[in-house]
């Protein structure tokens, strides 16, 4: 039986409980008025009576049937695509005016269809977004930790007593373990981003504050690396609403990123400039002189585990996370990440901040 017969079957029992009990009452009233009124017969009454009853049940049968068929019909297509998870498009056939409750039914089933269908496209993407993660982590995870057993089953096959080895395979085997440690936290960290669970405090603070105290924590790594930080210098009482342990991490990973893929010699520059479009916000930016970003590749250096040289980058111990979170701390504020850069010229990572009182910067 397909759904035309089951809906017709339904009206036509929905048209029934409407016309029987008001071709009862109907009849019963008419053929009182008459035996009473009229002085009619019984038999005459009743003749009359069972003519209204035929009469009105045929005519509110009919009235009935036709006014609810197409909306009985609408409402068993909505109910049987949600329960075979198919959804079509109903705003159409949305009532504008709710007139009756089989219209309040027939709005709330277009509502739930909407509702299960919405539902329905977050669950499956957390589900791909969750077979992607999972691959993803398996392959990031595999390097360092066979680095590790190589190096450890070298050294137990002998090479322990080579002093001319041992110390070396245990130094590379220590900056495995350390980049496994960065990477679980990279992971924990983009995985609260992404889900949702890490809320940003979004609070009034001093951003000149919060940038000398991350470049004063760097510079010991900058001189290791032979790279300049440099802060470029704008009014102490500039006040952002902002995370501010969040907008730290998002200096961190830029300024490091900044660091790394740098040259010898070079710098890495932090400051801010003013908003073109918005006269409430200003850009903080990190520039640095490093090998830049192809033209191609900067839509997508925020994507997870993305590295433009994978050799380079797991050399350097990047686990293709850092971008990443920066991307979603910056949404989950409700601002933009901008990206300028070029090959062999340097990288400039801007980010829009909604100032606490527009001020020129």
């Amino acid at each position: 039986m397909n759904i035309s017969d089951l809906s017709n079957r339904k009206i036509f029992a929905v048209s029934l409980n409407i016309a029987l009990p008001a071709a009862l009452i109907i009849a019963f009233v008419g053929g009182s008025v008459l035996f009473f009124g009229a002085d009619l017969t019984i038999p005459g009454a009743a003749a009359f009576a069972l003519f209204l009853f035929i009469l009105s049940f045929l005519i509110v049968y009919l009235i009935s049937a036709r006014r609810q068929r197409d909306r009985i019909h609408q409402l068993f297509n909505i109910v049987s695509e949600i329960a075979e998870k198919e959804f079509t498009d109903y705003r159409k056939i949305k009532p504008k005016e709710i007139q009756d409750e089989l219209d309040l039914i027939l709005s709330q089933a277009i509502r739930a269809s909407e509702t299960v269908s919405s539902e329905l496209e977050r669950l499956n993407k957390i589900e791909n977004y969750r077979k992607e993660f999972i691959g993803d982590i398996s392959h990031e995870l595999k390097t360092p930790i066979f680095a590790i057993q190589g190096f450890i089953e070298t050294l137990l096959n002998g090479a322990i007593h080579d002093k001319n080895v041992n110390e070396l395979f245990l130094q590379k085997a220590m900056r495995n373990v350390n980049r496994l440690i960065f990477l679980t936290k990279d992971l924990m960290d983009i995985s609260k981003l992404e889900t949702g669970e890490l809320k940003s405090d979004i609070r009034e603070m001093y951003l000149r504050d919060v940038v000398l105290d991350v470049v004063e924590s760097l510079q010991y790594k900058a001189q290791k690396e032979d790279v300049e930080l440099r802060v470029k210098d704008f009014g102490r009482n500039i006040q952002v609403k902002a995370d501010r342990n969040q907008i730290k991490q998002i200096l961190y990973n830029l300024i490091e990123n900044g660091m790394k893929y740098n040259k010898p010699g070079g710098y890495v520059e932090v400051g801010i400039k003013n908003h073109k479009k918005d006269p409430r916000k200003l850009l903080l930016y990190v520039k640095d002189t490093g090998v830049g970003i192809d033209k191609k590749d900067i839509n997508r250096v925020t994507e997870r585990f993305f590295r433009v040289e994978k050799s380079r980058s797991r050399e350097k111990g990047g686990t293709g996370l850092g971008l990443a979170i920066v991307k979603h701390i910056v949404e989950a504020h409700g601002e933009v990440l901008i990206i300028e850069s070029e090959p062999n010229l340097g990288s400039t990572f801007s980010i829009s901040l909604t100032m606490s009182s527009p001020v020129l910067v």
